[in-house]
């Protein structure tokens, strides 16, 4: 998922915040020092897809109903990402031009190959943004829009036919034209029926809402997600926006710095990724500012069980 309008304005002002604060300034950390020559990079933190054992950085790209007035900064986005060593996009059918417009990107940077491309289908073809082709029609059209043969995942959009849909997601993961297969939701009225999938179909993946100030899915999602040894992508980590609004509202701890975060992005972040279930968090964004806020949260320490609570506790009193 990716920024609503009104979401781009309140986290530029919650970035601007967090490095007024002087938490270790976002332009000096090592991420972005790294990438102009200054000093080494703090390692990127990748954590393994349960099924394989590959690896993926722990953050990476959400989207949403992207337009063609996004084009540029859609792939200035993609592009800083990669050169900062992200690699995961998620996308959906659904989401107006997104899909062609990150395979353009793609293909106008040359690095296809090197990024772990997630799109989504349902199988009727209804979607928040309304209707298309479902079921193969859909994939196929993903196909050509991404420009590419295969996509490294695919997922049932909101759950949106995951009995009918699955045998055929097996059937193309045996092709080759898949690698992984998954299901989605960003609503908690989802995570029940969710559950029931995860204990009846076998997944490499699941997808499902989960941030600091909405921790639902840790009650029962992301535990079977542990036990089934299914890889878990976290999207909406901001809330759509109004998380960040309610951080604006409340002063970023001094103690954020023990966890290397300095902006309340990096905070809400490393919170969501430092959940043993989390392989992969997808924050949404369209500007590169922003991109690269996510992307610190990649780098230097996690809080532990003890200042996760502490974290938890921080926000609750608000």
């Amino acid at each position: 998922m990716s920024e609503r309008p009104d979401f781009r304005a309140t986290r530029r002002d919650a970035l601007q915040a967090g490095l007024a604060a002087g938490a270790g300034v976002l332009l000096a950390s090592p991420l972005l020092a790294a990438a102009a020559g200054a000093t080494a990079p703090t390692p990127l933190i990748t954590r393994a897809i349960p099924s394989t054992g590959e690896k993926l950085p722990a953050v990476g790209l959400g989207t949403d109903k992207f337009r063609e007035s996004d084009r540029t900064a859609i792939q200035a986005e993609i592009k800083r990402m990669h050169e900062l060593g992200g690699t995961v996009i998620d996308t959906a059918a659904a989401y107006g031009d997104s899909e062609s417009l990150i395979g353009d990107s793609l293909a106008a940077l040359g690095i296809t190959s090197g990024i772990f491309i997630a799109t989504k289908l349902t199988a009727s073809g209804r979607g928040m943004f309304g209707s298309g082709p479902g079921g193969a029609a859909s994939f196929e059209r993903s196909l050509m829009r991404l420009k590419v043969s295969k996509v490294d995942l695919l997922q049932v959009h909101n759950l949106e036919g995951v009995d009918q849909l699955m045998p055929q997601l097996n059937e193309w993961k045996r092709a080759g034209k898949i690698r992984y297969t998954g299901i989605t939701t960003s609503r908690v009225s989802q995570h029940a029926e969710m559950v029931e999938h995860m204990k009846k179909h076998a997944l490499d993946f699941v997808q499902v809402d989960y941030s600091l100030a909405n921790r639902d899915a840790a009650s029962d999602v992301l535990p079977l997600a542990q036990e089934k040894r299914i890889a878990v992508l976290a999207n909406v980590p901001f809330g759509y926006g109004s998380t960040i609004r309610d951080a604006l509202r409340r002063k970023l701890p001094p103690w954020a710095a023990e966890i290397d975060a300095s902006t309340w992005g990096q905070f809400l972040l490393k919170y969501v990724i430092s959940h043993p279930a989390v392989t992969c968090a997808i924050p949404g964004s369209t500007q590169v500012a922003h991109l690269e806020d996510n992307q610190a949260a990649a780098r230097g320490r996690l809080p532990d069980a003890a200042m996760r609570k502490k974290m938890e506790q921080y926000w609750d009193a608000g």
